[in-house]
């Protein structure tokens, strides 16, 4: 009879020794996902946007040659700026706001017009085709506590933008970087 109780006894401590309670696993997943996570965070760091939006490498190169054509006289103002109709008409026309300029060639043109495509926005079928940044509603709408000077030009991006330049409209003077 003893030995039955020794069996039945070491049977029990035996098995209760090699199971482990759900909720010491549970703390220790808990625990080890913690210090994993916080690991990963300090290692990868968020990139930095510098511009509008963030170009997929695909139309990186079409990002590219908008701005070696066209930053290269004025300020690059962000695809989104216009609708897409305006776009098509600026990079065919070569009467560029009253200056002649030599007209674009494909495939270049078609590399630029995709990336434009792609970000610009859609024009609203009772608005007129903006072909000033000042006739642009979705300018407006990005800059709705802005008293915009006149005349509104692209080198008055500057003013609030010193990044812009270098198509970084993301930074802001400290005036309005303070919300002010």
């Amino acid at each position: 009879m003893i030995n039955m109780i020794l069996r039945f006894i070491r049977t029990k401590i035996f098995r209760r020794q090699g199971v482990r309670s759900p909720f010491v696993l549970f703390l220790l997943l808990l625990f080890w996902s913690v210090i994993i996570s916080w690991q990963l965070a300090e290692a990868i760091e968020p990139p930095r946007i510098p511009t509008v939006d963030p170009v997929p490498e695909t139309l990186q190169l079409g990002q590219e040659l908008y701005l070696n054509t066209c930053a290269t006289c004025h300020i690059a103002p962000p695809p989104a700026i216009f609708p897409t109709e305006t776009w098509r008409d600026i990079i065919q026309d070569t009467n560029h706001y009253g200056i002649q300029i030599p007209p674009l060639v494909d495939p270049g043109r078609l590399v630029i017009w995709n990336y434009l495509r792609i970000f610009s926005r859609l024009q609203t079928p009772d608005t007129a085709i903006p072909y000033r940044i000042a006739d642009s509603n979705y300018f407006k709408a990005l800059h709705p506590r802005v008293e915009l000077p006149e005349p509104l030009t692209l080198r008055t991006c500057i003013q609030c933008h010193p990044g812009s330049e270098q198509y970084n409209f993301r930074s802001l003077t400290p005036e309005w970087e303070n919300g002010e």
